[in-house]
């Protein structure tokens, strides 16, 4: 397919090697080449981008994936979105395998919403729809004031269990936490496999709670109306933590949309040893993998990590080999031809649970 002369291009926001290689599977299946942009840094830390081909008229995807500087990626997707509006592109589609800043889709005390602040910013810079897959929250598709598409893993890493996964029938799904058991439950009843839910806790010792967090507020002269008695306010307590759901001689698989700080997913494969569990995947959608998190992986009881390529993080996985990656660059390029032609999306959501 020539893509210049059937109205679309693909080009690619990232200025780093590693975070081009999706980009180049992607054009790659749909037998077209990568537009001929320019982005770099300038010495004083500025982003700059230029646009080495005529652009007029055509429908352009942008396709960026999030590295570990993730607002020089930001910058990078903003200024090149803008440089393809002022160069009158008719249409500009983002491709954001993990949309950056999803985690911060709720108000927190006196924080902010920053992914719905991200949303507008990529609106003003010129896009005018957006490819991504597995949002941390569903809702964050409401931040937006031009179309959506949500793409699922799902499959991919469900195919991954069946083909890679011997005895995958002796397995049995797992929530690391309450939050995340209706992800698993979908899984669960996909691969007719049993689930299992992580709940509660480590329990503070008493010299971990003395440290003032758990003391009453200090008490001001103000003035407080005489008639008015608020309701005493319970503090929230989790309980001792424990497993909902036999592990005891089966395959444990863990299952989430992301992996970044890998505590929790350590803890909780300790807890499943210690319940029998022979053998333990980590199964998610974005290995962003922070900090000592191959280290960590490596020294753990999990045998397997296996993520997508929506995040590059291939020095991770040279220092950890328990990290395997599952290519998703099929579904990506799938997403990008029906959009140019007018296709409907459905095909890539059948059998995809509200849940997923």
């Amino acid at each position: 397919m020539n893509a210049a002369r059937s109205g679309y291009r693909v080009f690619s926001a990232n200025s780093t090697a590693a975070c081009t290689e999706l980009a180049k599977k992607i054009t790659e299946r749909l037998g077209a080449e990568l537009g001929k942009s320019v982005v770099y840094q300038e010495t004083n830390g500025e982003t700059r981008v230029e646009i080495k081909e005529s652009v007029r008229g055509q429908d352009i995807f942008i396709i960026q994936t999030i590295p570990r500087d993730v607002n020089t990626a930001v910058m990078e997707l903003l200024i090149m979105a803008y440089a393809l509006k002022t160069a009158c592109a008719r249409n500009i589609i983002g491709v954001i395998p993990y949309f950056p800043y999803s985690k911060q889709s709720k108000m927190r005390k006196r924080g902010s919403i920053v992914c719905k602040l991200l949303a507008s910013m990529l609106a003003k810079a010129g896009l005018t729809h957006i490819i991504t897959m597995d949002l941390h929250q569903k809702e964050i598709q409401g931040f937006f004031s031009f179309p959506v598409d949500n793409l699922r893993a799902s499959p991919f890493l469900l195919q991954y269990i069946q083909e890679e996964i011997p005895d995958y029938r002796n397995a049995v799904i797992v929530a690391k936490s309450p939050d995340a058991a209706k992800r698993a439950q979908s899984y669960a009843e996909r691969l007719r496999l049993g689930l299992a839910v992580i709940h509660g806790e480590a329990q503070c010792t008493e010299q971990d709670m003395d440290d003032g967090r758990h003391s009453p507020p200090t008490v001001k002269n103000t003035t407080v109306h005489s008639g008015l008695e608020l309701p005493l306010m319970m503090a929230k307590e989790k309980p001792p933590i424990t497993v909902v759901g036999d592990v005891g001689g089966r395959i444990a698989i863990i299952v989430d949309d992301i992996i970044d700080d890998v505590e929790s997913f350590v803890a909780a494969a300790d807890i499943l040893k210690e319940r029998g569990a022979y053998k333990i995947f980590v199964m998610a959608t974005h290995g962003i993998l922070s900090a000592d998190a191959p280290r960590l992986i490596e020294e753990s009881a999990v045998d397997e990590v296996v993520v997508t390529n929506t995040v590059p993080h291939e020095v991770q996985k040279l220092q950890c080999p328990k990290i395997k990656t599952v290519d998703i660059s099929l579904i990506l390029s799938e997403a990008i031809r029906r959009i140019h032609n007018g296709e409907s999306m459905a095909y890539l959501f059948r059998n995809i649970t509200v849940d997923d």
